[in-house]
């Protein structure tokens, strides 16, 4: 599993990449703003500006807290090390990317929630694939396995779509956010568990 989603992360990036810097893309990705836009609904606006503030970094930051203290209390340390290496890096990532890269936002009439920083990549997109795709490793011999799988999985898709149908990312800031945070991840799965093998 974490060779295929690595693979598949590099290739969605080159994707999303190729939307972004591509003029024959481009017109695509705005176009998916657009047609969100148009097809809004009361329903859909109030549950894209529930996931707005649901993959915040203060609300992920207090589920990540809540999840360690879950961990600590059944004594899987590392697994503390994991969560928390994990989304402190996906957030030094997201925002050290936004700096550089600097990519405006969709045009403003576009908006339907308040919005900080720049476009490239989507930080909600990305927090949610971090989380995603940690509860992923983490319950890897979980009974459940497959279940917390798709819940994730779900949570991680609503969470990307939301963004551009909120008209503050586009298509490619989304995919970009959630292949970062998976290649982010699994390398970071690679190196705990080369350094948890005796030697």
């Amino acid at each position: 599993m974490p060779k295929l989603l690595l693979f598949l992360s590099l290739l969605s990036l080159t994707i999303s990449m190729l939307l972004y810097k591509s003029p024959a893309f481009s017109a695509y990705d705005l176009g998916a703003v657009a047609w969100m836009y148009e097809h809004r609904t009361p329903v859909l606006n109030i549950a894209a500006q529930g996931f707005s503030i649901a993959g915040g970094m203060p609300f992920v930051l207090f589920l990540a807290t809540l999840w360690c203290l879950r961990q600590a209390w059944y004594k899987k340390y590392s697994d503390i090390v994991f969560i928390s290496i994990g989304l402190v890096g996906s957030i030094c990532i997201a925002w050290v990317l936004k700096y550089f890269v600097s990519r405006p936002r969709p045009p403003e009439m576009y908006f339907l929630v308040k919005t900080y920083g720049d476009s490239f990549p989507s930080g909600h997109s990305l927090y949610a694939a971090a989380l995603g795709c940690l509860a992923m490793y983490i319950s890897q011999q979980h009974p459940r396995h497959k279940l917390i799988c798709l819940i994730a999985s779900l949570w991680i898709l609503l969470m990307g779509i939301s963004r551009v149908y909120a008209g503050v990312h586009f298509p490619s800031d989304v995919f970009s956010g959630w292949s970062i945070s998976f290649i982010w991840i699994t390398l970071l799965y690679f190196a705990l568990v080369k350094y948890q093998q005796p030697k």
